[in-house]
C-alpha cells in the first residue's frame, strides 16, 4: 500500500512538473502529454484511475479504512496540502504550470531549429 501511495504521489508530481523535465529530456514529452490527458480525463470525465483502484484494494487487504469515494487526492491532498475550498484554485494552478512548461518547451524547440 505504501508503494502504491508513493507511485501515486510520483505520478501527480510528474503530471504537474513533467513538462519542465521534458526541457532537459525531450523524449519524455509524449509520456507527459499522456499523463496530462489521463489527469484531465480523471478530473473532467471521471475516468477511473488504476492507481486509486490499486490503493483501495491494498487498503482493504491490509484491514485499513477505505479511501473516500472521491479517491486518493481527496484523502491525501485536499485539506492536507491545501484547504478543501481551494480545489478549483489548485486545479487552475496545475493547468497554469503545465501550460507554462509546454510554452517553455515550444520556445526552446523553436530556438533549436533557428
Amino acid at each position: 500500500m505504501t508503494l502504491t501511495a508513493t507511485v501515486h504521489f510520483a505520478f501527480i508530481a510528474y503530471l504537474v512538473t513533467g513538462g519542465f523535465a521534458a526541457l532537459r529530456f525531450r523524449r519524455t514529452l509524449p509520456l507527459h502529454v499522456a499523463a496530462v490527458v489521463w489527469g484531465l480525463g480523471s478530473t473532467l470525465l471521471g475516468w477511473p484511475c488504476p492507481l486509486t483502484w490499486l490503493e483501495r484494494w491494498a487498503r482493504a487487504r491490509a484491514g485499513l479504512a477505505p479511501l473516500p469515494p472521491d479517491g486518493f487526492i481527496a484523502h491525501y491532498l485536499t485539506g492536507v496540502l491545501y484547504p478543501a475550498d481551494a480545489v478549483g484554485t489548485v486545479r487552475l494552478a496545475v493547468v497554469a504550470i503545465v501550460v507554462a512548461s509546454w510554452v517553455c518547451f515550444a520556445v526552446t524547440a523553436r530556438r533549436r531549429r533557428v
